[in-house]
């Protein structure tokens, strides 16, 4: 890949849970990576895991993107072609308890990072966005043209921030936008050096349920099982977070060769219910994990699956990993930790 092999890309976030996974695959792809994180949800150790399994030193600045004077030396200090923001808050629950936090974050994170690139004319974004931006009353299989609804203010973060980088597209031609819509990342890398790694309760399942096979919990919590599911408890979009993270290097492609703003699901575009991930995960570990049936939580679908057709028509990706093999690298993580 000898054209892209001075391309340097800035990840927000990049030690982050996906932030990381995507920056192994661009340093494998032969691209020049700089990390930009606060850690305020992830742990400086994850950088060095990085560059163990790349066998590559990165260049990473401890440093939060609302601070507009660090992200201007950061953008000084390198020519950047391409930014992946993946930098951003992400629990649901809190951003209801706190939406301010989330539109402090999520959004004006974004416009100082938007500002430092146009500065810099670095007009090329692949933007971490969310299923939850469709909300919770809109039928799956969820496709881009979908209604956006978002329930919460994450997803409303989420949506305000797709919302301006189309009008930055619209402002000026020369700017290049991917929106990628992630569904329900797990998994980790097959090397167990990098994974999931939520700090307290996790607010994903399949690191809950690693908790209690790893006997830090008792048991997990299975909110609602009447829904009008196969076996009465929810459907998610489970996609591997290498496979994820192998869609933002296609979206960078297409950045290359295309203008204006594309908007992408990336989810496996099949539904597997909560009781299918735990039997999956207690096949793989060896291990039962007891659960508990709870009342559904307000604001739970039934049902949430990805329509895929348009990234891997327009992108040329589609999923490659299992469910039980997300399973067995997380497994492998945990196991290390």
């Amino acid at each position: 890949m000898a054209e892209t092999a001075k391309k340097k890309i800035l990840v927000t976030g990049g030690a982050g849970f996906i932030g990381s996974h995507i920056c192994v695959e661009l340093v494998v792809e032969g691209y020049d990576v700089i990390i930009v994180d606060n850690f305020s949800n992830s742990k400086e150790g994850v950088i060095a895991r990085i560059e163990k399994i790349t066998n590559k030193s990165i260049v990473f600045y401890n440093a939060d993107i609302r601070d507009c004077a660090v992200m201007e030396k950061i953008f000084s200090a390198h020519k950047i072609d391409s930014v992946i923001h993946c930098a951003g808050l992400k629990s649901v629950g809190e951003s209801v308890a706190d939406p301010l936090l989330y539109y402090d974050n999520n959004v004006y994170g974004s416009i100082v990072l938007l500002q430092v690139m146009k500065k810099f004319n670095a007009k090329k974004i692949v933007f971490s966005s969310s299923a939850c931006v469709y909300g919770t009353d809109v039928p799956a299989p969820y496709s881009e043209t979908s209604p956006l609804r978002p329930s919460n203010p994450y997803g409303k973060s989420k949506l305000f921030v797709e919302e301006i980088l189309r009008d930055v597209a619209s402002s000026d031609p020369e700017w290049r936008i991917a929106l990628l819509r992630y569904f329900n990342p797990i998994g980790a890398h097959s090397s167990g050096l990098i994974g999931e790694d939520p700090s307290g309760t996790p607010n994903n399942l399949l690191p809950y349920i690693g908790q209690v096979a790893t006997g830090l919990k008792p048991e997990l919590l299975i909110f609602g099982n009447d829904y009008e599911t196969p076996d009465g408890t929810g459907v998610r979009d489970y996609i591997h977070v290498v496979d994820l993270a192998l869609g933002h290097l296609k979206a960078l492609e297409w950045l290359d060769e295309n203008t204006g703003v594309l908007t992408a699901n990336l989810g496996t575009g099949k539904g597997v219910s909560v009781m299918e991930l735990v039997e999956a995960f207690s096949r793989v570990a060896g291990r039962k994990v007891p659960y508990r049936f709870a009342p559904r939580r307000e604001g739970d679908v039934a049902s949430s699956y990805a329509d895929t057709r348009y990234a891997e028509s327009e992108l040329g990706w589609r999923t490659t990993h299992t469910i039980y093999e997300a399973c067995e690298d997380t497994w492998r993580w945990l196991k290390q930790q």
